[in-house]
């Protein structure tokens, strides 16, 4: 079979159509015929990871070696990207009982990622559901890894009907299933993005969108009960005066001043909190957003596809800052 495989870090260029093994699957697993899998944030970090300095690295100091690692020193351990797909269950191991052959599903890897394939083996306890009917297999793989950490996030921050909140990153894989989500929940949504995705996200339903080339959402005098920070651009010193009193910060990413921020305000019993914290990762988010999709109160938005063999391309077109929505690799038609 065919596989989208790098062998050393680098720019797009080390992407390569390479002929693999065809993987059996084992008695728990089931056999997926890939469809679709898309190019996210995950994707153009692991494929340079060798490249990526300390100051770059979005997670506490202590967990950088660790992940180089895990992902490889000087040449990738992982070869294979692709942490998200949809596509269709081709074989079941004897001991499969909640998928058979034929099954159209959708479903995230994790951190071993492995995606970029024709066909791949998962574990039917893994995250990996039907696929929303009403999608098709590019719209569907676009959903799991916001799904499950955007749902997982917003729960630790126990969002209300009525609260302000300001989404900052609002127009990547986990903002923008965050704006949906939020609206959802009842509340009222303001997302921070760059200027080529303001209208990507108003399309999401953001009741206002910030352009953060142009206005600085700090500076602006509006307070928000919720303030979710993707990549932790920002930092609890500056956006504490933008937070209600009994306001929360609450990153996806972040370091070790961010963590020692969220130790200080639960020790010191202050009103205002800060919540660092790593998704769960469960099938129950990928069934929870299939329903919202069923009844059309969730969006799954693709920009662009690109065939499988013109993978750097679509590398190339995410790392640029052009897509308004979600990149996908059609690895069959």
């Amino acid at each position: 079979m065919k596989a989208i495989v790098f062998t050393e870090y680098g720019t797009p260029d080390v992407l390569k159509i390479k002929e693999v093994a065809k993987p059996t699957p084992k008695d728990n697993e089931i056999l997926v015929k890939v469809h679709a899998t898309p190019v996210n944030y995950g994707d153009l970090l692991a494929r340079n990871f060798g490249n990526l300095t300390p100051s770059e690295f979005n997670m506490p100091a202590p967990l950088y070696l660790p992940s180089r690692m895990t992902f490889g020193w000087n040449k990738p351990k992982i070869n294979i990207l692709g942490s998200e797909l949809a596509g269709e269950v081709e074989a079941i191991g004897k001991d499969v009982t909640k998928f058979k052959a034929g099954d159209q599903v959708f479903a995230y890897l994790g951190m071993n990622m492995g995606a970029n394939v024709e066909y791949v083996c998962l574990s039917e306890s893994g995250s990996v559901a039907l696929k929303p009917a009403n999608l098709t297999y590019e719209e569907a793989a676009t959903l799991p890894y916001g799904t499950i950490m955007a749902t997982s996030l917003l729960a630790k921050a126990n969002i209300q009907r009525g609260q302000k909140v300001l989404i900052n990153g609002a127009s990547g894989g986990i903002g923008s299933m965050a704006v949906q989500l939020a609206k959802h929940f009842g509340a009222e949504v303001t997302g921070v993005c760059g200027t080529p995705r303001l209208e990507f996200v108003k399309s999401l339903g953001a009741d206002k969108v910030i352009d953060y080339t142009k206005e600085d959402f700090t500076q602006n005098g509006e307070t928000y009960d919720l303030i979710f920070d993707i990549l932790g651009r920002s930092s609890f010193s500056r956006v504490k005066h933008s937070l209600k009193p009994n306001g929360i910060y609450l990153l996806s990413s972040f370091k070790m001043k961010a963590l020692s921020q969220m130790l200080w305000t639960s020790l010191m019993g202050g009103k205002q909190k800060v919540i660092c914290s790593f998704a769960n990762e469960t099938v129950e988010s990928l069934e929870f957003v299939k329903k919202l999709v069923k009844e059309g109160k969730i969006k799954a938005i693709v920009d662009k596809s690109f065939p499988m063999e013109q993978a750097a391309e679509a590398h190339r077109y995410v790392e640029q800052g052009r897509k308004q929505g979600n990149v996908v690799i059609a690895i069959r038609g």
